[in-house]
């Protein structure tokens, strides 16, 4: 098919996305099991943020394959606008770029509005309240019990009337500041970075969901017995109420998966907790990238580099 300038541009940008995309994502996929058996032995919150990477890493170098390097590549050695012919190869990479990319982003939108109208169903039924330690909280009437993390750019804690009344003062405050530390986290934003990345591996997201867990369950003891203790019983108590999941995946229900509960209690009660300086962590992380993108960028951004993915560029065209 022969396509101009600009569609021909678009076409080789999806294709390139695609291939680095999918190479990628095999290897991912491959060596998820091993990665979550290591990530296992690392402090929570690093071993979620790690996998967390690995999740959307796929979908993170196709868009540098695409945008940082196709992109100019053609600009710069095809500077004279006119047709020319694209393959099928190229023309069914770009296609299948389309339709990996409007699934994701279909799926994102519809939890995200599921998000939206369940946040402000709360808002509206709920009464807001400062409970345990001054945290605040809205309360909602009704049967059911409810107790999750919602919303994306400002989560709330969401609890339902039944939970409050039955659960004693110290183990309210410990739940409360569990869920505060998923909202400090913004997990309910990864997970929409995850809805997002096309292909999703449910091994790698569930281990991750359950580090993080484990990450705020550590925050909120904050290395004291007493409190690691209350949080124990409160999943104990909760899990017997019976507590509603939310209806939308971008929403943190305190019960997480019901299968690692026997294992957060274990924890809870018998492991020593893992305690971490989030702002050490998020310095420590920030000066790596940086250090690694000025050693990688004077290597990669040369005239040779664009050369060759131009080179691989025509060949993949055709």
């Amino acid at each position: 098919m022969i396509l101009p300038y600009l569609p021909r541009l678009v076409c080789l940008a999806l294709a390139s996305f695609f291939a680095v995309f999918l190479v990628t994502a095999a290897v991912v996929r491959t060596g998820a099991p091993f990665a979550i058996r290591r990530a296992r032995r690392l402090i929570p919150r690093v071993a979620a943020r790690l996998l967390l990477t690995l999740r959307i890493l796929p979908a993170a170098l196709g868009a540098v394959a695409a945008l940082v390097f196709c992109v100019p590549s053609f600009l710069w050695f095809e500077p004279e606008p006119f047709e020319e012919p694209v393959g099928l190869v190229c023309l069914c990479m770009a296609a299948f770029t389309l339709l990996l990319c409007g699934h994701a982003a279909v799926r994102a939108f519809r939890a995200s509005i599921r998000s939206i109208l369940l946040t402000r169903r709360c808002v509206r039924s709920g009464r807001r309240m400062s409970l345990g330690d001054r945290l605040p909280a809205l309360v909602v009437e009704g049967c059911a019990p409810f107790l999750a993390l919602t919303g994306i750019v400002r989560p709330r804690v969401v609890i339902s009337r039944g939970l409050v009344e039955a659960l004693p003062e110290e183990e309210l405050a410990v739940v409360l500041r569990h869920e505060s530390a998923h909202r400090a986290s913004r997990d309910n934003l990864k997970r929409l970075c995850m809805l997002l990345s096309p292909l999703g591996c449910r091994e790698l997201e569930r281990a991750w969901k359950a580090l993080a867990e484990y990450a705020a369950d550590d925050a909120a003891a904050s290395g004291d017995a007493a409190r690691s203790l209350a949080l124990a019983s409160a999943l104990v108590r909760v899990a017997r109420f019976g507590g509603a999941r939310p209806v939308t995946s971008l929403a943190t229900p305190f019960l997480g998966d019901a299968a690692d509960l026997s294992s957060r209690v274990d924890r809870l009660l018998n492991a020593p907790p893992c305690l971490e300086s989030p702002r050490r962590a998020g310095w420590f992380g920030a000066v790596s990238i940086l250090l690694v993108a000025c050693c990688v960028a004077p290597v990669m951004f040369q005239a040779a580099t664009f050369q060759f993915v131009q080179s691989v560029l025509e060949r993949l065209v055709r």
